[in-house]
């Protein structure tokens, strides 16, 4: 019995120093089980088992989205890579919302953005693109300032709807993960397309080098009487923007 854990011990641990596992060995590994166990409609399964994990759910058309953007208050991040039709014309929206809501400040997190004078408050470049306030993430947003802002915007790799969770890749328009878990509202955008109806289908569309992260609502904990306390190890809020 000894010598059998032993040699699995050193069978296992042999593995780890072997090279990475390639795409199509990876596609190859047999996966008899169930995948999908939801044939109807997930966007809806989706937009409800996210209102269970109390994130605040929004489904709205494609051109809606830049006026719900422009909704929100206060300065909030745009990672690199975030597309730009996401925020086309939000400079008038901010305009139009300004006395009632005090309008959106979008920080991009990107360091190709075009300059143009300085940003007084972060003492480096600044850009301006259709009355958005641009800073470059170059050098990188410090977690202070991530602290300071008021939120983020993001899109995401795959979202589940069986769990009601949304996957970040944190690949393009997804931001570092660093920005995704210091300020206190996060705002995903979800686009249909992206949501998969069970965890074993959404698995098949993420890649195992990439690091990912699992949001199921905003952050929360309970004590030992089952006092809910949200924000502290992430997001106090989670916005989720499904575009049909």
């Amino acid at each position: 019995m000894g010598e059998t854990i032993v040699n699995a011990r050193e069978e296992i641990l042999g593995r780890l120093g072997d090279a990475p596992m390639d795409a199509a060995a990876y596609d190859a590994i047999p996966r008899p089980y169930l995948r999908r166990h939801h044939d109807g409609d997930v966007v809806g399964l989706f937009a409800e088992r996210a209102a269970d994990y109390r994130a605040e759910v929004r489904r709205i058309g494609r051109a809606d989205l830049p006026g719900v953007l422009g909704a929100l208050r206060g300065r909030y991040l745009a990672p690199n890579g975030l597309p730009e039709a996401w925020t086309a014309g939000l400079d008038s929206v901010r305009d139009d919302a300004q006395a009632a809501t005090g309008g959106l400040d979008v920080v991009r997190d990107d360091p190709s953005a075009p300059t143009d004078g300085l940003d007084a408050e972060r003492g480096g470049p600044r850009a301006s693109t259709g009355g958005l306030d641009v800073v470059r993430d170059d050098p990188p947003v410090s977690v202070a300032e991530l602290d300071a802002l008021d939120g983020v915007i993001t899109g995401c790799a795959v979202a589940i709807a069986e769990t009601g969770t949304v996957v970040l890749d944190h690949g393009a328009g997804q931001g570092r993960r660093a920005v995704t878990l210091v300020p206190d509202h996060h705002v995903v955008v979800v686009e249909a397309a992206r949501i998969a109806a069970d965890v074993p289908e959404a698995l098949e569309r993420l890649s195992p080098d990439r690091p990912l992260t699992f949001v199921s609502g905003p952050s929360a904990t309970s004590d030992i009487e089952l006092s809910r306390v949200e924000g502290v190890h992430g997001p106090r809020r989670l916005t989720i923007v499904i575009i049909d």
